[in-house]
């Protein structure tokens, strides 16, 4: 028997797609070496290789590189099938990957308030940013410091919608996650059953290295919600081959808060992404839970994520779609998806990923 391949993962172990990509990794058994990404590799390396400056990025033993942990994580789980973290049942499956893109897109703007807006989670983390990727920059210390934390509240905070006016919605985005998983949580291990799925390891995006880690969110749920806590400790700590426990049942009801949650706040925001693409435009408003964010950047790639539940969507056969529309009847999932229609990103139209070669950072040009 040929021993599996060992994978060459670069990232960071701050970084908020790294911990998700090691989660999964972990769960099935997959081997790997983790290097702390530099600098040089993050602007030249990576980009040179993938297109994107992005991390994680992953290379095989034959020397290819993958990129994007959404399509890396589909492809790595149909390499290795054993234990699949996707659900048999479609219907199921599609609310697992709509949970996903909500951790991956959504909750990436509290995620990334509460590590830059915070003085204290600012100062430590910037030092630990520093001391792995600027060790290979011929520069001072407290100038790479300022600059890398600079870039980082710029691009990902305010750039992203996240001012004095949203400040509060946004991290009541935070309370209303950790209230909606200790309800989904109050009577299984993990969201759909005994065992993890995608729906929780896309979670762990936002919720390993950001809001269990840094120190404002962690607090928050150290102290107030501890059961969520451990949650997110038993996912990183699953082993596929001890997890074996069913799953529920279709889409369990404990799951509705948080459906509700991806509703009124991820759906509106990938539509008002969508049509400011459509209309060529580098900047837009939206507002959800009446609160208006301004001046967002808009993203092609955000196009794609909403183009690919779409597709999800197209690919369930009558009965389940039957199935999927009676069980949200009453929350506007499906109605928000088909909007607007079919929309065309024109990314991966070939269905490459993830081993594109011009992949799109989420804040690409328009018209990438």
């Amino acid at each position: 028997m040929t021993e599996p391949d060992v994978l060459d993962v670069y990232g960071l172990k701050v970084s908020y797609f790294s911990g998700k990509l090691e989660s999964f990794l972990r769960y099935k058994g997959i081997p790997y070496r983790f290097h702390a990404m530099t600098a040089k590799q993050f602007m030249h390396t990576i980009p040179e290789a993938t297109g994107a400056m992005q991390m994680p990025a992953v290379q095989l033993n034959d020397g290819r590189w993958l990129t994007d942990t959404t399509p890396m994580i589909e492809w790595l789980d149909e390499r290795y099938p054993k234990h699949t973290i996707y659900p048999s049942d479609p219907v199921q499956k599609f609310i697992g990957c709509l949970i996903e893109d909500y951790a991956d897109e959504w909750l990436w703007r509290p995620a990334m308030h509460f590590r830059w807006s915070y003085p204290l989670s600012a100062k430590l983390l910037v030092q630990q940013i520093t001391d792995d990727m600027g060790r290979d920059i011929p520069a001072p210390g407290w100038l790479k410091r300022w600059r890398t934390r600079r870039r980082q509240f710029q691009n990902f905070v305010k750039n992203d919608g996240v001012n004095a006016t949203s400040r509060a919605h946004i991290e009541g985005s935070y309370l209303r996650l950790l209230q909606a998983l200790r309800t989904a949580l109050a009577n299984k291990p993990f969201l759909l059953g005994q065992r993890p799925t995608i729906a929780d390891i896309g979670l762990m995006g936002p919720c390993l290295r950001h809001f269990a880690m840094d120190p404002t969110p962690g607090a928050i749920m150290r102290e107030e919600y501890p059961d969520v806590m451990a949650w997110v400790y038993r996912v990183w700590a699953a082993r596929a081959d001890r997890c074996e426990g069913p799953l529920d049942s279709g889409v369990p009801v404990d799951l509705d808060p948080l459906l509700i949650e991806i509703a009124e706040t991820h759906i509106p925001a990938l539509i008002a992404n969508a049509q400011a693409w459509q209309q060529d435009q580098e900047l837009h408003n939206f507002t959800v839970q009446a609160t208006l964010y301004k001046n967002i950047r808009t993203s092609p790639y955000r196009v794609w994520c909403l183009e690919r539940l779409q597709e999800r969507l197209k690919g369930l056969d009558a009965v389940d779609r039957k199935r999927l529309d009676q069980r949200l009847n009453s929350i506007p999932i499906i109605s928000g998806l088909e909007y607007l229609g079919s929309v065309q990103s024109g990314y991966d139209p070939e269905h490459r990923a993830p081993f594109i070669r011009k992949s799109w950072p989420v804040f690409n040009k328009i018209r990438g």
